[in-house]
């Protein structure tokens, strides 16, 4: 595996390759300094995973995150010495897979990586299982394709894994707790905020008005649940 780590701040990145070294030798670490120059690793290596800091030189994160994000899901894992949960928030929004404080150590960082990795393992294919169909949105749970008004909708392997699991419990309510555990691990039970932005991510993808949605519905104070069929709701 090769990971590519983007971050002005030496030190880190220092850190980050000796810690490889040591515990996880199979991971080749690439890095770069500036945001410009992480956008040519990133061209030239075709990593398997990236860090990539906020604060930099030319490019900051966010903006070399939106490139990336243009054409490519690579797993990226946001690291800053910015804590706030706005930053966080953007972050995730933006498509960033996970958000790391500085300063963090060997074994939490790698803990998040192969999160964000166990992540990526699409669900087996549910072949007892019929399409899932609500309204104008249609999920063939054989070949994981989503469509809207028959049109195919892009999804992340976190977006695709969060709308499974909602439709395969469709017209059952899912505690937050419940999804953040099985979709993104129990280390995350208490992180509401990647929750609650992964929902309005499908709810921009899937919904004719993601602020008054009728597909993926808010259970206020408990979860979510996806509706089998298309009704008018609010969030």
């Amino acid at each position: 595996m090769k990971i590519l780590v983007i971050d002005d701040d030496k030190n880190i990145v220092e850190a980050i390759q000796i810690g490889f070294q040591l515990q996880w030798q199979e991971v080749e670490v690439v890095s770069a300094g500036d945001g410009d120059q992480g956008l040519k690793m990133f061209y030239e290596e075709n990593p398997d995973l990236i860090l990539l800091d906020i604060m930099m030189p030319y490019k900051d994160g966010y903006s070399v995150l939106k490139e990336i994000r243009r054409t490519n899901d690579v797993p990226i894992i946001m690291l800053s010495a910015r804590g706030e949960e706005l930053d966080k928030v953007k972050g995730l929004e933006l498509g960033a897979d996970d958000y790391l404080t500085k300063p963090f150590s060997h074994l939490e960082l790698f803990a998040r990586i192969k999160a964000v990795l166990r992540r990526l393992m699409m669900p087996s294919p549910a072949n007892m299982a019929p399409s899932f169909v609500s309204g104008e949105v249609t999920i063939n749970f054989d070949n994981r394709e989503v469509m809207k008004n028959g049109q195919a909708v892009k999804m992340t392997p976190t977006e695709y894994n969060l709308l499974f699991l909602l439709a395969r419990n469709a017209g059952h309510v899912l505690t937050f707790e419940n999804l953040l555990d099985k979709v993104w691990g129990p280390e995350y039970r208490d992180q509401l905020d990647y929750l609650k932005t992964y929902v309005s991510r499908l709810r921009k993808k899937l919904e004719d008005s993601p602020d008054h949605p009728h597909l993926i519905l808010t259970e206020r104070g408990l979860g979510y649940r996806l509706v089998k069929s298309a009704q008018t709701a609010s969030t």
